[in-house]
């Protein structure tokens, strides 16, 4: 830490040639004068190290004594800055840099959001900056509470927000809203149906009475879990049966066979490119955009757009907007081509339908041409979780049935 006191405030290297260096020594120590490193030469001379400040003062003293002194070396930080004295354009470059280092420290160059998982990090970034915030704004100038309050209106699928201000980085930290579970009311009257036809493989029930068994075939619409639930009298008892009803719960899995289909014609309107081209560059500093060659001024009827932007220093960009003029074609698309598009999208749909829990034991494809237009059906053999919820029956339906437990 002293090394480097001394390199900002300049250090000198004396050598003081006087007949009487002792008196010399005692004059400096007298007046505070700091040195050290002292180093006898001979007996009338010495080297020592001194504060550059106290150069001037050491030289008067081995003068008064009838001595001399004289600077062997030189350095540290003023050193070093008065050689540019001479060079104008160096030290207005320098203070230049210096200040435009201080100024634009207080601006914000990047946006940083974190902790989103389901909201987007474009629609965070896109509400604040209709709130103001975006790289370029003064960052001190930023009421960054009541900014994040206001943004939090906007977006209810979020909790919590803080804005915290890093240097020229602005830190967006988001919460979400954790959705509460779906209340299932037991007092409500819910059968458990089959939503496909299938084979069933297993029974899981919650709550209610299972309708069927493994192995079972059922039909869509067949109740697999009744909401209705039988409470059989005692053995031997002349109690009637009784009944109460509530929302069936439980899980049951079966064997299907789905199928799907799907049309797409294999003709389509197309682009015919003619080959003009018109361009325009700009550049945008902080969110400013500034055209310098070229139009965006386009007189054709029909043409597409394309957008590059090159990302240079701090928040500068760099645009080029290619126009490319274009006649409507009637195009044939190919025919695999298409045949494979449909297979994609109907093995899509598939697991949509079957969700997450379910599996595709086999899948085969069958196309046919009619005319333009190709036709793909999609049959499939899967493992899937079938039960679907719907009204209950009355309790009327069942014979015998006595008024419901409450």
């Amino acid at each position: 830490m002293k090394r480097l006191f001394n390199f900002i405030r300049g250090i000198v290297v004396l050598q003081v040639t006087i007949p009487f260096p002792e008196r010399f020594v005692n004059l400096c120590a007298q007046e505070n004068l700091e040195f050290w490193a002292m180093d006898w030469l001979d007996g009338n001379t010495v080297r020592l190290t001194a504060r550059r400040r106290d150069r001037k003062r050491i030289l008067e003293i081995a003068q008064t004594l009838g001595g001399e002194a004289q600077v062997e070396s030189s350095r540290g930080l003023p050193e070093f800055l008065g050689r540019f004295r001479a060079r104008h354009a160096f030290l207005l470059g320098l203070s230049f840099a210096l200040c435009a280092v201080l100024l634009l420290s207080r601006f914000v160059l990047t946006i940083e959001v974190t902790g989103n998982e389901q909201v987007p990090t474009p629609v965070i970034l896109a509400q604040l900056r209709l709130l103001g915030v975006h790289p370029g704004v003064y960052g001190p100038a930023l009421d960054r509470k009541q900014l994040a309050q206001e943004a939090l209106v906007e977006l209810p699928e979020l909790s919590f927000m803080a804005l915290n201000l890093h240097g020229t980085r602005l830190e967006v930290i988001v919460r979400e809203v954790v959705q509460a579970p779906e209340r299932v009311d037991v007092e409500e009257n819910i059968d458990l149906a089959a939503e496909t036809d299938g084979l069933i493989l297993k029974v899981e029930p919650e709550l209610g009475d299972s309708m069927v068994k493994a192995g079972d075939t059922v039909a869509r619409g067949d109740i697999l879990i009744s909401g209705t639930v039988t409470m059989e009298p005692p053995l031997y008892s002349d109690k009637p049966t009784r009944y109460f009803q509530t929302h069936a719960r439980g899980r049951v899995w079966a064997r299907t066979w789905r199928t799907l289909t799907a049309s797409i014609p294999l003709t389509a309107q197309g682009k015919n490119y003619t080959g003009r081209e018109q361009s325009c560059w700009s550049v945008n500093l902080f969110g400013r955009r500034i055209e310098i060659f070229g139009t965006t001024s386009i007189s054709w009827p029909m043409y597409d757009k394309i957008t590059t932007v090159r990302h240079g220093p701090l928040t500068l960009e760099l645009s080029q907007e290619l126009f490319r003029e274009y006649e409507p074609a009637v195009l044939k698309l190919d025919e695999e081509a298409a045949q494979s598009h449909l297979e994609a999208r109907l093995l899509e749909q598939l697991h949509a339908l079957i969700g997450e829990s379910g599996q595709v034991s086999a899948v085969q494809y069958e196309a046919r041409l009619d005319g333009d237009t190709l036709t793909v059906t999609l049959t499939a053999e899967c493992r899937e979780e079938i039960t679907m919820e719907q009204p209950g029956r009355a309790l009327s339906e069942f014979q015998g049935s006595q008024a419901p437990i409450g």
